[in-house]
């Protein structure tokens, strides 16, 4: 458990730093833009190369091509081989993202009628956004190669460089931000901060991808661009990518669903979501991605070593750790919602209705929040073995039944009711990919496990029961001055944190093992072993 541990806390860490600085772009964004037509215009320019960029490059890329190296890497090849194998799929892997990213941007205005068909009945609003994700689109290419340099660190382990690029990102973005702000001016024309925050997120490819190519070469790999071949083995990288592909893509399908179904809301609805799924994505992207990402190399080595027994310890250790911090942080989110909304984001052109539907957003999605992160632990279980096809039936089943509790859901509910939907199908997904690896014996729940996480349970209601308590109490101040905000969400999430470790700790949910090696001092082995 201890490397598991140790590389979930990098790139947690590392994730946690990207998030606060993604807070910090959200905040501006909201009193800058607040929830309008250059707000929305922008969200869906935005949404495009950031739904195929997990689509290709984090989601079937990353999952078909880090098992692969990582077995040419340990196999009787050794760097020379691997080194080969990773410059066969850069030649090829280069020249299919420009050609895709060519064809989607003179298909664009195809592709944001199909997706936000119903911004024509604003002036202006679909033409703009139109341009915007033209603008934007060249990011895929520039992040899809950035994933392909974090897969070769992450098969040696090394995961700091790849969690630290989306650092990069937010930074760039928040300096759009500001320029675009101050060309404006008092009383300007919204669509030009749109503009500047458009252009900065290629910008922010092309810086990412010159820091990845830095880290690389630090580590001691060199890349050559060749003239593309077809090898065996890139076919064989091809032929997962398809099956992984699809499994991923219609997870962001249903992303894809629910812009289209938000964008046929009152203006505003697309930003409020976005915006609301910020709140999600925290515990989501430090917990969820960190142990994925950990995880699949990891199960990869034991999985194709034989070791049977080491995989399945390896994955329940993981949903330990995945419960421990996600139920907690799902039940507070829910919970303290109102908070966070009103402290964080009105203000500026950002209303205090804006943040009260915001908040029920917010409230509706957290509860996948468990889900999201499990499904994260599960499908590596899959990709290990290379089998990436049930992930895709599983994801399908849920994608079928989030557009029909969508058909129904979004006349009645509106906003809320898709970001509920969205939970119930994660959920739906979850149960079905972790009944599919019980029955084939590839993970089962231990009776060790399931008292672990009923115990978290017993602690999380009491971390709740304080929170519903105070959060009528601190209602005057987390929308009052900025000194008011911050120290009634400061008591919100100390007291919270406080009772639920402390009846974590006295119910026994906190495994011995796993807090020696969360508290052990730098540079100290823990005193103990799974």
């Amino acid at each position: 458990m201890s490397s598991l541990v140790k590389s979930v806390g990098t790139i947690g860490g590392l994730t946690m730093v990207s998030r606060i600085f993604g807070f910090a772009r959200d905040m501006l964004l909201a009193r800058v833009l607040g929830a309008g037509l250059a707000a929305d215009a922008f969200q869906l320019a935005f949404t495009l190369p950031n739904t195929f960029r997990r689509l290709f490059a984090e989601g079937a890329f990353s999952v078909a091509f880090v098992p692969m190296y990582s077995r040419v890497l340990h196999g009787e090849g050794g760097e020379e081989e691997a080194a080969k194998f990773a410059d066969d799929v850069l030649s090829v892997f280069l020249w299919a993202l420009f050609g895709f990213s060519a064809i989607m941007m003179i298909a664009m205005p195809g592709i944001v009628w199909l997706l936000a068909r119903d911004f024509q009945d604003v002036p202006g609003k679909f033409d703009f956004a139109v341009f915007l994700s033209r603008v934007t689109f060249p990011y895929l290419a520039f992040v899809s190669l950035v994933a392909m340099l974090s897969g070769l660190l992450n098969a040696r382990s090394r995961f700091a460089p790849g969690a630290f690029v989306p650092v990069l990102l937010n930074i760039v973005l928040i300096g759009g931000i500001i320029t675009g702000w101050w060309l404006r001016g008092p009383g300007g024309d919204d669509r030009i901060v749109a503009e500047a925050l458009a252009v900065s997120v290629s910008l922010a490819g092309v810086v990412q991808l010159a820091y990845m190519a830095w880290a690389v070469r630090r580590a001691g790999l060199r890349l050559h661009w060749r003239f593309p071949k077809l090898t065996p083995e890139v076919k064989k990288l091809g032929m997962l990518i398809l099956p992984a592909t699809f499994g991923a893509g219609i997870y962001q399908v249903s992303q894809f669903v629910d812009t289209f179904f938000a964008t046929s809301l009152p203006q505003g609805s697309l930003t409020l979501l976005k915006l609301a799924d910020r709140l999600n994505q925290l515990p989501l992207g430090i917990v969820g991605i960190a142990l994925g990402t950990a995880i699949l190399p990891m199960l990869s080595r034991h999985i194709h070593g034989g070791d049977a027994s080491e995989a399945q310890r390896l994955q329940s250790n993981a949903f330990e750790i995945a419960t421990l911090l996600t139920l907690p942080a799902a039940a507070a989110l829910a919970i303290c919602a109102p908070a966070f909304t009103a402290a964080f984001f009105v203000g500026g052109k950002f209303t205090a209705e804006d943040g009260t539907i915001m908040a029920h957003i917010v409230m509706a999605l957290v509860a996948g929040l468990p889900a999201y992160v499990i499904i994260k632990i599960l499908n590596p279980g899959f990709f290990a073995r290379e089998d990436l096809r049930t992930p895709v039936w599983t994801a399908f089943a849920s994608l079928i039944i989030n557009v029909a509790i969508n058909l129904y859901v979004v006349e009645h509910y509106g906003i809320v009711g898709l970001a509920g939907a969205t939970a119930a199908s994660a959920t739906i997904n979850c149960i079905l990919l972790y009944t599919i690896l019980h029955r084939r014996g590839w993970f089962h729940f231990t009776a060790k496990l399931a008292g672990r996480i009923a115990r978290q349970i017993v602690a999380v209601a009491a971390m709740s029961a304080l929170l519903w308590w105070m959060m009528p109490l601190m209602k005057p101040y987390y929308g009052g001055g900025v000194f008011e905000r911050i120290w009634s969400l400061a008591a919100l999430c100390a007291a919270g944190g406080a009772v639920f470790f402390a009846a974590a700790f006295l119910v026994g949910a906190l495994d011995k093992d796993l807090v020696a090696m969360l508290t052990r001092r730098r540079g100290k082995a823990a005193e103990t072993q799974e």
